[in-house]
C-alpha cells in the first residue's frame, strides 16, 4: 500500500505534469533518422523459426527505408496515402513502417493471421493504395483481390512472388539510399490501427505521430526507467498491436536502444531460449503466453540463464499465480500497462513512484485524465461500474495519446466522446478510494 508521501508525490506529479509537444514531429525521424549516422548503434537483432540470424543497425534499417521510399514515390504514393504492412515480426516490416510514414503516407499494419474476408475488409477500409505481404498472406490476398479497386500495387517480400507483384528485393535493390523526409506536424495523422483478427466490421482507429511521445511515460514507468546498461527488448506482440507498436518497438527506437524481433509462432520453450541466448533486459508478453511460460517451466532459473531485469504484461489481467511464479521464480515484479484498442499507455503501474494494487489496472500516468463516466459523461464516484474514459484534456493541454478518431466514422468518433471531452475506451472498470482502476469487462457486456 503506498504511503501518504508517496499518494502526495504521485499527486503532486500529476499537477505539476506538463506535455509541450513540438509542433512539427514525426515518428520515422524520431526513432530511426537520429539514430542512424551512428552505424554502430545496433537496433535490431533477428531470428526466425528456421534458425535464422541477421543483425541490423539503424544505419542499416534507414538505408533501407530511404530505398523503399523512393520506390514507393515512384510508384505515386503520396502523402496521405495509405499503405498496408502485413508482415510478422521481421526486418521488412519495421523497415516499411519507417519508410512510409517518413513520407508523410499513412502505415496501415495489419495482423499476419487473418483470414480473407477480415483482410478484404481492412484493406477496402482503409482505401489502402499499396500493399506490402510475404508469402503465406500472398495467396490470400489473390483470393479477394478483385474486392478492392483503391489497392493498385503489391510488393512481395520473401518468397512472395508472382503476376502483378512487386519483388521487395528486386525494386528495393536499384533504389537511392537517399531520401529527404516530409515535414509532418505532431497532430497529423500517422497510422490507421485495427483491432482483433476476427472478420467482422473492425473500425480503424487513427493515431497521430504525436501518439507516440504521450505513450513514452508509461513504457519509461512499465521497464523502471528504461534505458538501463545493457537493456534488450523483445515482446510477443504482433507490430500491427497497439501494445507491440506504441509499447514495444516504436518506444524502444525512440530511446535508440534495440530489440529482438522473432519470426515464427509463439511457443514457451523457444521464448525461454530466446531471453537466454539474446540476453533479454526487457520483455512484453501477454497474459496467456506468460502462464502458458509458467506451466511449461515451473522452475526457469534452474534450467536458464536469464537476465531478465523488467517484465510487463499487456490484455487481461494477470492471475495471481502467474504474478507470484515471475516475482519468485523469474526475480521480476510483472509491469501491466493499460493497452486498448484506441488508446494507449495511459494508466498502469510503476512500484517506483506509485504503488498500486495488484490485479488492478493501476493509476493514471502523469499527462491523463482518466476517470470512470456513465454514457452522458457524467464521472461516477468510488467502485461504481461504468465506462473507462480519457479526456481530451490534461492540465489544461491535449492529450497525445489519444485517437483522433474513427477513421471516415464521423457518426462513431462522435459516439465515442461524451460529455466534457471523455473519449469512451469501450471497457468497463470501477475506481477505488486510493485512486486505483479495475478491469470490470467490456461495455457490451454491461
Amino acid at each position: 500500500m503506498a504511503s501518504d508521501n508517496e499518494t502526495d508525490d504521485y499527486h503532486e506529479l500529476c499537477r505539476s505534469f506538463r506535455w509541450r509537444l513540438p509542433e512539427y514531429f514525426n515518428i520515422a525521424g524520431d526513432v530511426c533518422g537520429r539514430w542512424a549516422g551512428d552505424r554502430r548503434r545496433f537496433a535490431l537483432y533477428y531470428e526466425d523459426a528456421s534458425g535464422f540470424t541477421s543483425a541490423h543497425s539503424f544505419w542499416d534499417i534507414q538505408r533501407e527505408a530511404n530505398r523503399l521510399s523512393n520506390v514507393l514515390a515512384a510508384l505515386a504514393t503520396v502523402a496521405g496515402d495509405r499503405v498496408a504492412i502485413v508482415l510478422p515480426q521481421r526486418p521488412e516490416a519495421a523497415i516499411a513502417l519507417v519508410a512510409i510514414l517518413q513520407m508523410g503516407a499513412i502505415a496501415v499494419p495489419l495482423a499476419h493471421r487473418l483470414g480473407p474476408d477480415a483482410l478484404a475488409h481492412r484493406l477496402g477500409d482503409s482505401a489502402a493504395y499499396l500493399a506490402i505481404v510475404d508469402e503465406t498472406m500472398l495467396p490470400i490476398l489473390a483470393q479477394i483481390r478483385h474486392r478492392l479497386p483503391a489497392l493498385r500495387h503489391v510488393v512481395g517480400v520473401g518468397a512472395a512472388v508472382g503476376k502483378a507483384v512487386k519483388p521487395w528485393g528486386e525494386v528495393v535493390e536499384h533504389a537511392s539510399p537517399r531520401y529527404t523526409p516530409a515535414i509532418t506536424a505532431a497532430g497529423d495523422a500517422a497510422l490507421i490501427l485495427y483491432s482483433g483478427t476476427s472478420s467482422g466490421r473492425a473500425p480503424g482507429v487513427v493515431m497521430a505521430h504525436r501518439t507516440l511521445l504521450g505513450n513514452l511515460d508509461a513504457y519509461v514507468s512499465a521497464h523502471e526507467g528504461f534505458p538501463q546498461a545493457g537493456d534488450l527488448f523483445w515482446s510477443a506482440l504482433d507490430w500491427a498491436d497497439s501494445g507491440g507498436l506504441w509499447q514495444g518497438l516504436l518506444a524502444t527506437w525512440h530511446f535508440g536502444q534495440p530489440l529482438l524481433a522473432y519470426n515464427g509462432p509463439f511457443d514457451a520453450g523457444k521464448a525461454f531460449v530466446l531471453l537466454q541466448r539474446y540476453a533479454v533486459q526487457n520483455c512484453l508478453l501477454a497474459p496467456l503466453a506468460l502462464q502458458i511460460m509458467q506451466q511449461t517451466l515451473p522452475e526457469p532459473r534452474a534450467t536458464c540463464d536469464l537476465d531478465l531485469r523488467t517484465l510487463a504484461s499487456s490484455g487481461p489481467p494477470l492471475a495471481e499465480s502467474v504474478r507470484n511464479w515471475s516475482q519468485e521464480k523469474l526475480g521480476v515484479t510483472i509491469s501491466e500497462p493499460w493497452c486498448g484498442s484506441g488508446t494507449s499507455g495511459i494508466l498502469g503501474h510503476c512500484a517506483a513512484r506509485w504503488p498500486s494494487s495488484a490485479g488492478s489496472l493501476g493509476r493514471p500516468y502523469p499527462g491523463h485524465r482518466v476517470a470512470i463516466v456513465d454514457r452522458q459523461g457524467r464521472v461516477l464516484g468510488s467502485d461504481e461500474v461504468g465506462e473507462l474514459a480519457v479526456n481530451r484534456q490534461c492540465n489544461g493541454e491535449d492529450d497525445p495519446a489519444l485517437l483522433l478518431g474513427f477513421w471516415r466514422s464521423p457518426a462513431e468518433t462522435a459516439a465515442s466522446l461524451v460529455g466534457d471531452g471523455w473519449v469512451l475506451t469501450g471497457d468497463l472498470a470501477t475506481v477505488d478510494a486510493k485512486g486505483d482502476f479495475w478491469h470490470r469487462g467490456r461495455a457490451g457486456d454491461l
